[in-house]
């Protein structure tokens, strides 16, 4: 099996979509949470940057363990993630792009046959490696999306 170029086009440059939507915002729309209940635009990316960190785990562990369940990860129920809410901008986006780059490291070291190798999710069923990179891609994008609608307030309302 082989990484479709889509995917792995993504891989690489989905995140430089970032210096366009973040330049138009200054930190304090950045920063804050619309409506008072939801993330900012940087807790947005925060998500984003630990949940780089959960998907390497669980890359690892689909490369180790035959057909792992995976559960859905939730934020709020994550113990690291309250650290990573609180997080400045500019830590955010360090972490994000060192992150990237080790995820990108490690997708580009697996064999091929580690694409096809599987994990089970808890709600969408067992995904291969590609499937499940898929999904990694398609759930920052819609982060990133919110970012940009976030980075685009001006004391309205979303």
């Amino acid at each position: 099996m082989t990484l479709p170029e889509a995917i792995q086009a993504r891989l690489y440059t989905q995140l430089d979509c970032l210096s366009v939507i973040l330049e138009v915002a200054d930190k304090e729309t950045l920063a804050r949470k619309s409506p008072p209940e939801k993330w900012s635009a940087v807790q947005n990316l925060a998500h984003l940057a630990r949940y780089h960190e959960v998907f390497l785990d669980r890359l690892e562990r689909i490369r180790t363990e035959p057909r792992p369940l995976l559960p859905r990860y939730s934020a709020e129920e994550d113990p690291a993630w309250p650290e990573w809410s609180d997080l400045p901008l500019e830590e955010v986006q360090a972490q994000l792009g060192s992150l990237r780059g080790r995820l990108i490291a490690a997708i580009d070291q697996l064999p091929g046959s580690d694409l096809s190798r599987t994990a089970i999710h808890s709600r969408l069923g067992e995904m291969t490696v590609v499937e499940w990179l898929e999904f990694f891609l398609l759930h920052e994008a819609h982060h990133l999306y919110r970012v940009f609608q976030l980075a685009r307030l001006r004391h309205t309302k979303v």
